[in-house]
């Protein structure tokens, strides 16, 4: 199916009640992010409206969804801290936004495709895992720590297991009971008969667990308010009254520290992180779109610079496609992009019109939706299959699973991929050369292309071979050899007859050329 050629409207019924789940996970994100990055809350909302509709507009990806990350908390806190104020900081948003409109323009979205698909696979996993161990404790009520938090090692020396071990100790009783219920309901949405019924079906299961989860802590409210959850364990947005209070919400950038180093530094590695962030989604939310559609990566890097200027003329953090945002987006049933453009204007509904009703929302009952998902992100089958590929693929997934567990995304992806490097190397080594041996008779075959890091093996294995031999060198297969292991196959059949060892080598023409020219260097 050619999604191009389609109207987004064709997919509508699809597209808006995903749309309204998106909506629901990413508004306490984005304040929870906000919150992390010790950033005024609004800028958060602002970099979810702007991920959302101006990202959503320009990007070629129909499933990737954009906003403020988590993965930048770190750097987006520690530049608020160092430049001189929050408008500064913005200036360095605009910054960044500039920067990665020129990667994309340089054509730097070829970067993603270096990252290997088991280390992809195990960034995956690693997430919907962190998913399900960070929001434990919003589930049982307990809500020290942001929502969208996703590092291990916390400010306050805890970590994440830690965490986990402290909520159990302070346990609130009603936020328990709504997130238990909301992830019963969840589960029983899966089943055929909810599925085949006409009217469940159209209804989006993340709406309807927070619908139940609102008329049952209201009850309590009404009932039993010394049970009530306390405004803590509620999504909080700010509440906007008039259109002149609105209108100070946002925040404008100050030109005049463009000639502060820090900014520009500033500038530069929110668009590094950014890009390398934006650009390990794209691929990681493809491999989820169920109608394998390739998105453009360096039209993903333009669209990602351009929503950064956007948001940092107006008050926003940073932005990222978010593999999170868009693992929802994909499970919730979105078709298209309209879902991710049309969560951008509930954002802004739900602040201009909702911010009463959306006030009402129990944090565990998202918990609950996110803990789900996380668990369809990192199915145990997922597992099962990197495992049933073998060593070369399983331990790269494995070490990337792990590093990112426990450290955080970048630091967790880059292990991965030096780990992905190896086993890739230690295949193609195996690949390049083969050897055979029966009784005296030796024979060393070349495939593909034989690069210097064969050059020790080749080199060891033809001092091996005892006197009186026979060797049959075989490079019909192959169409490059490194001048090195080429001086040392020549040298050896110099002097192969001194230990009476006879020589047969075979090559195709092209084969033959390369080795003429490589022994006449040599010479």
């Amino acid at each position: 199916m050619d999604f191009k050629k389609i109207s987004w409207f064709k997919f509508a019924g699809a597209d808006i009640p995903a749309s309204l789940v998106l909506f629901l996970i990413t508004l306490p994100l984005c304040l929870g992010i906000a919150l992390g990055s010790n950033a005024p809350l609004f800028s958060g909302i602002i970099a979810g409206i702007v991920g959302g509709i101006v990202v959503g507009l320009i990007s070629g990806s129909q499933l990737s969804v954009s906003g403020p990350a988590a993965g930048l908390t770190f750097v987006v806190a520690m530049s608020i801290s160092r430049l001189p104020n929050f408008e500064a900081f913005l200036l360095a948003v605009v910054i960044a936004g500039v920067f990665q409109i020129i990667l994309g323009k340089l054509k730097a979205g070829f970067l993603g495709d270096f990252v290997p698909s088991s280390v992809i696979k195990g960034m995956m996993a690693a997430i919907g895992f962190i998913l399900i161990l960070k929001q434990f404790p919003h589930l049982v009520g307990y809500d020290k720590d942001f929502i969208g938090d996703e590092t291990f090692l916390q400010s306050d020396g805890q970590n994440t297991f830690t965490e986990i071990i402290n909520s159990i100790q302070y346990i609130t009783p009603v936020a328990l009971i709504i997130g238990f219920v909301a992830l019963v309901l969840l589960i029983l949405w899966e089943l055929p008969v909810v599925k085949k019924n006409k009217y469940l079906s159209l209804t989006p299961s993340a709406l309807f667990v927070t619908t139940v989860a609102i008329l049952i802590n209201e009850y309590f409210v009404f009932y039993n308010p010394s049970l009530a959850l306390a405004k803590e364990h509620l999504v909080q947005i700010p509440e906007v009254h008039t259109l002149t209070s609105f209108s100070h919400l946002f925040t404008f950038p100050d030109i005049q520290y463009l000639r502060l180093p820090e900014v520009w530094f500033s500038g530069v590695a929110i668009a590094i992180i950014a890009s390398l962030e934006t650009l390990l989604s794209l691929e990681a939310s493809d491999k989820l779109d169920p109608y394998k559609r390739l998105s453009p990566p360096n039209r993903e890097l333009v669209a990602q610079g351009i929503g950064n200027i956007v948001s940092g003329m107006i008050g926003g953090l940073p932005l990222t496609a978010v593999v999170v945002r868009s693992s929802v987006n994909i499970n919730a049933g979105a078709k298209t992009r309209l879902s991710t453009i049309l969560h951008g204007v509930f954002l802004v509904l739900s602040v201009a019109f909702l911010s009463f009703y959306i006030n009402l929302i129990p944090l565990s009952a998202l918990a609950a939706v996110l803990i789900y998902v996380g668990y369809k992100i990192a199915n145990p089958k997922l597992f099962i299959e990197l495992f049933k590929k073998g060593a070369d693929h399983f331990v790269p997934f494995i070490i990337t699973f792990v590093a990112i567990l426990l450290s955080d995304l970048l630091p967790g992806i880059m292990i991965g991929i030096l780990s992905g490097l190896f086993f890739t190397l230690k295949s193609n080594y195996k690949r390049a050369v083969f050897v055979a041996q029966d009784k005296h008779n030796y024979l060393l075959r070349f495939r593909s292309e034989v690069s210097f890091l064969n050059k020790s093996f080749v080199r060891n294995w033809l001092e091996e071979i005892p006197n009186g031999s026979f060797l049959f060198i075989d490079a019909t297969k192959t169409n490059f050899i490194d001048g090195d292991i080429v001086e040392d196959i020549h040298d050896f059949m110099l002097h192969a007859p001194l230990k009476k060892i006879k020589v047969e080598f075979k090559q195709s023409s092209s084969a033959k050329n390369h080795f003429d020219e490589q022994i006449a260097q040599n010479q």
